[in-house]
């Protein structure tokens, strides 16, 4: 019994550090999309799909990335444009993208504000 409990507590010690790192580079990446004067970046939150069965092939859970924008209604093209690059700024980054994909995330969607999201991959 003690050593189980020494084994998973080694199993969960090495696990950790992989996690924060990878919350650290999109917050580190998404941080720097934007200048300060367009857009800010307020977060992401992990998102469990209640439409797809648990029984299912594909993974369930997505990941939103929430900015706002410094214009309160942006026209519709600058919208298209932030989006574009929030995204593009994701699928560079090969090494978080197969961290994402990894940890079970199969969509990563972009908000600029609470009504609205845009799905990037």
């Amino acid at each position: 019994m003690k050593t189980s409990f020494i084994h998973s507590l080694l199993a969960s010690a090495l696990l950790l550090p992989a996690l924060p790192a990878q919350a650290e580079n999109l917050d580190l990446l998404m941080s720097q999309v934007f200048a300060r004067d367009e857009a800010t970046y307020i977060g992401y939150e992990s998102v469990e799909r209640q439409d797809i069965p648990v029984s299912a092939d594909i993974e369930r859970k997505y990941l939103i990335v929430d900015f706002r924008l410094q214009a309160t209604q942006p026209p519709m093209e600058q919208l298209q444009a932030s989006v574009h690059k929030v995204c593009m700024t994701l699928l560079k980054d090969r090494d978080l993208i197969r961290e994402l994909s990894d940890s079970g995330y199969d969509m990563v969607s972009v908000a600029f504000d609470r009504r609205s999201q845009f799905d990037c991959l």
